[in-house]
């Protein structure tokens, strides 16, 4: 017998697990959400989680990247 009660056809997390936010502008440089986006995604509708999740791409070049610590570890790797 499944549990179907845990199956949800939701919009998948953009989550990379490589949380670092920038300390301008409170975005994380895994996954390009704000602050605000991370903390109210659970509580959003389908349709919000898309709008936000087209605009994602654009938002990586709009960061200053800093040199070092974890970002330089990890993309060093």
């Amino acid at each position: 017998m499944t549990d179907d009660v845990w199956k949800r056809a939701e919009i998948d997390s953009p989550c990379v697990k490589l949380c670092v936010i920038h300390p301008e502008s409170r975005t994380c440089v895994g996954c390009w959400r704000t602050i605000d986006e991370i903390s109210a995604w659970s509580r959003m509708s389908a349709d919000q989680r898309r709008e936000i999740m087209q605009v994602l791409p654009s938002r990586a070049s709009q960061l200053t990247k800093r040199r070092g610590g974890r970002m330089g570890r990890v993309q060093g790797s």
